[in-house]
């Protein structure tokens, strides 16, 4: 949720400057954030109307696992953080190359400490009672991974990043594995009894998602920072590359599977566990995200079909305005205005749930394409 958009076709920024941008990392980021506030519904919708086996198996991935284990829904937060590492690398470089690291630093800062305040204000800010404001959620945690990979990105160089990248898995691993809990024992990844719920409910004040522990808390954002280095890694590989976009996405492909298999590999030790962070669920998630960001790169930048990626581009150009609004707009009540009430019920019957969700899709679609028409580019 940065304004480290990309790209490698010509534009011109706000300053005026001469730019590309990376239209399938836009796109990517654009659906990966209409998963959050539309698709979700849609798919709710079609499987009170669908007795189709392939509408009730999608249904079915749009539910985070209860602990172990993967579904898509598990994909979109981790694969954000992942797209938020592939674009700090083009727009860190370009402010290296004009500011210096110093300059650089600031602006990650700055930019750090705003997204970490509208983390807090989505969750309620300060007109909630105190000891409910969250100081860790999903905003919050962007901006933690933002920082600290920006930084690493600024201050250390290829063979420091790699180490920083494993040593932060290896060491999460090790932690988790070896380090008993005061009163239980070590190796235990049980909700509630392994080592990174027991950090939050010792040292994590004020409001946790799930009672005395958070999905989001202290200790799982070391993983989730790794996460965002892979996707820089990612990102200094696609501005270097001198290869074809073709084969940029067969490489990227590869690169996944190779990602999701070693995942998959680790699970049968260290489960793969989206509340846990685990540095298994770290592979498996950004071998799907380089996957599904080679899909969009092939379709896109190596076959030219742009046309039906241009409506997430929109959302993707505006991902914070769209989150926000999310967050500040009852959408379920905007949609009830339209078809809900007795029209619903007596015109529309069990297609009500499926035509709020168009009616919603509609209406962010919407916002974002008058945005991006206007050039109105909420950024940090």
């Amino acid at each position: 949720m940065t304004d480290s958009s990309v790209s490698l076709s010509s534009g011109v920024d706000a300053a005026g400057t001469k730019t590309a941008r990376l239209m399938s990392l836009d796109a990517l980021r654009g659906f990966d954030m209409f998963c959050i506030i539309g698709l979700e519904g849609l798919i709710d919708g079609l499987k009170k109307v669908s007795d189709n086996s392939l509408v009730q198996g999608v249904a079915s991935q749009m539910n985070h696992v209860g602990w172990a284990g993967f579904h898509f829904e598990d994909l979109i937060f981790p694969m954000f953080v992942f797209i938020v590492g592939v674009s700090l690398v083009f727009s860190l470089t370009r402010t290296i190359e004009q500011h210096g690291r110093k300059g650089a630093a600031i602006r990650i800062f700055k930019r750090a400490a705003l997204m970490y305040l509208l983390g807090i204000f989505y969750y309620g800010g300060f007109g909630t009672p105190f000891e409910k404001i969250r100081l860790l959620g999903v905003l919050q945690r962007i901006a933690l991974c933002y920082m600290f990979a920006g930084l690493i990105f600024c201050y250390f160089e290829k063979r420091g990043r790699i180490l920083w990248c494993a040593g932060i898995l290896v060491g999460y691993w090790f932690l988790l594995t070896f380090v008993p809990v005061p009163g239980g024992t070590a190796g235990n990844f049980a909700e509630g009894q392994n080592l990174t719920n027991w950090v939050d409910k010792n040292y994590l004040p004020l409001r946790k998602w799930d009672g005395d522990h958070d999905p989001e808390g202290l200790l799982s954002t070391l993983p989730a920072i790794a996460n965002c280095l892979i996707g820089m890694f990612v990102g200094v590989w696609m501005r270097e590359s001198k290869r074809n976009d073709i084969k940029k996405a067969m490489y990227l492909a590869g690169a996944g599977l190779i990602l999701v298999t070693l995942g998959w590999l680790w699970n049968f030790q260290f489960p793969v566990i989206k509340k846990l962070w685990t540095s298994s669920f770290v592979f498996v998630a950004c071998g799907y995200s380089c996957m599904l960001l080679a899909t969009f790169h092939l379709l896109i930048e190596g076959w030219g079909l742009k046309g039906w990626a241009q409506p997430f581009v929109w959302i993707g150009m505006n991902p914070i305005t769209i989150y926000m609004m999310h967050c500040v707009i009852d959408m379920d009540k905007v949609a009830e205005r339209f078809v809900g009430g007795d029209f619903g019920r007596l015109y529309l019957g069990r297609y009500e749930e499926l035509a709020m969700g168009l009616v919603i899709a509609v209406i962010v679609f919407a916002v974002a394409r008058f945005m991006y028409q206007r050039k109105l580019f909420l950024r940090l």
